[in-house]
């Protein structure tokens, strides 16, 4: 193993300040092992460690690298624009620039919000559809992930379609009853909800391509066109939460590849070009609902800063070039091609889910995963952990859990591709038993 010295320095250190030693709780490596790689540098699809070792990168910031690292052009926009100030807490001109752009390219937006999080956008989208439907309960889906806000952070109950029970100490459970849960893909339980709800329920909230508990492709099934009918039948609005899928499977996101318009959209990652940054859109008639316009309120002193949008607007400019989004996908189906391949090869029982340049490799003997349940009870997690680091070993950074999504960027180059599937090859030996 390559020497990580001042890793484990850095994470000793940051432990006596910081809760787990970082501040996003994923990175603490809890469910693989090991020690976290503290970061120093990255460009295009690598990243380099505080002891100087070099990884290619498949977590790209967690999505939003979809141009590779330290993009020139990005890099060099954000500084120009930094040196006419970071943040003004006043309107400026990129705001128009960037939001004509989200307009132009996503179908369903005629008015957009911008927000410094894809938390904030789902929250503010929530209280959104409240205040425009005048209800208060809304759904979501077992193991869909809508960032950390209260609402959000709720499971299942013991039935297929429940009231929530809270996920997280802090989340008052008489809250948590205004959030109904159902099975990822059963139509007939979010029927079951609005009928026994009837006239309460506010929104669906799905991710139109789950990513949060690994890479589930779902909807083949026209479960998304069945959602859309029923929220039209109940006078609920549909709410797709496309910050980790919006601009990455395609210009206009899951929304373009399905064809169907949601009411809401909820956006970050990509938007900002690796800077903080979300948004929230839809329909003219919901968003105008928004203070200063409307009575929901929501505001953000960061909101729009230049930084963000000038990064948004080069990574949108990038990504409208003709033929971008085919070449990513060829790459990434044929590096999750060579994965699989591999794993055949090592005799190692494994299935893909890729969606675009999103993928997931899970360790399991099952046909298929289609749902975060099956993750946790059907794939070998202790397998995951000693593949995760064995792969570390070999100088490829994938995301620690097998319950996340891995990104391919428009960076990653065929030698990349050639040397991960060789890496995972020698990994998968290392790992078995």
């Amino acid at each position: 193993m390559t020497s990580i010295s001042r890793s484990q320095h850095d994470f000793a250190q940051a432990g006596r300040l910081l809760p787990g030693g970082v501040n996003s709780p994923v990175r603490a490596f809890k469910s693989v092992g090991g020690t976290p790689r503290f970061f120093a540098s990255a460009s295009g699809s690598h990243v380099q460690d505080v002891d100087g070792n070099d990884y290619i990168d498949y977590v790209g910031s967690w999505g939003p690298m979809i141009l590779g690292h330290a993009q020139p052009e990005v890099v060099r926009a954000v500084q120009e624009t930094a040196a006419s100030g970071m943040s003004f807490g006043a309107p400026c001109e990129l705001e128009i620039t960037l939001a004509e752009m989200v307009i132009d390219m996503v179908p369903s937006i005629e008015v957009v919000r911008f927000v410094n999080s894809g938390t904030e956008a789902t929250m503010s989208a929530l209280r959104l559809a409240r205040g425009f439907t005048g209800r208060d309960k809304f759904i979501k889906f077992d193991g869909g992930y809508h960032g950390h806000g209260d609402g959000f952070l709720v499971k299942a109950g013991s039935g297929a379609a429940t009231f929530g029970e809270p996920d997280s100490a802090g989340v008052p459970a008489d809250y948590a009853k205004l959030t109904l849960t159902a099975p990822f893909n059963d139509i007939a339980a979010v029927e079951r909800l609005f009928a026994d709800n009837r006239g309460e329920i506010a929104a669906i909230f799905v991710e139109p391509v789950p990513g949060n508990s690994g890479v589930m492709d779902l909807y083949s099934s026209g479960f998304l066109q069945q959602l859309r009918a029923l929220c039209d039948r109940e006078g609920a609005l549909l709410v797709f939460d496309e910050v980790m899928c919006g601009f990455r499977v395609a210009p206009g996101g899951a929304q373009q590849r399905f064809g169907i318009t949601p009411d809401l959209t909820c956006l970050g990652k990509i938007i900002g070009g690796g800077l903080p940054v979300g948004a929230y859109g839809g329909r003219e008639e919901i968003m105008r609902h928004i203070s200063p316009d409307g009575p929901v309120y929501q505001a953000g002193t960061l909101s729009g800063n230049p930084l963000a949008m000038r990064a948004g607007i080069e990574t949108l400019k990038q990504l409208r070039q003709p033929g971008f989004y085919e070449a990513l996908e060829a790459k990434s189906a044929r590096l999750v091609e060579g994965l699989l391949d591999g794993c055949r090869a090592a005799g190692v029982p494994a299935v893909a889910n890729r969606f675009g340049s999103m993928f997931t490799i899970f360790f399991t003997g099952r046909d298929a995963i289609t749902c975060g349940s099956d993750v946790g009870n059907h794939c070998d997690l202790d397998f995951f952990g000693r593949y995760f680091n064995a792969m570390l070993d070999e100088g490829v950074y994938l995301a620690p859990s097998q319950y996340e999504a891995a990104f391919v960027s428009a960076a990653h180059s065929d030698a990349d591709i050639d040397a991960t599937i060789a890496a995972a090859g020698r990994a998968l030996a290392a790992a078995k038993p």
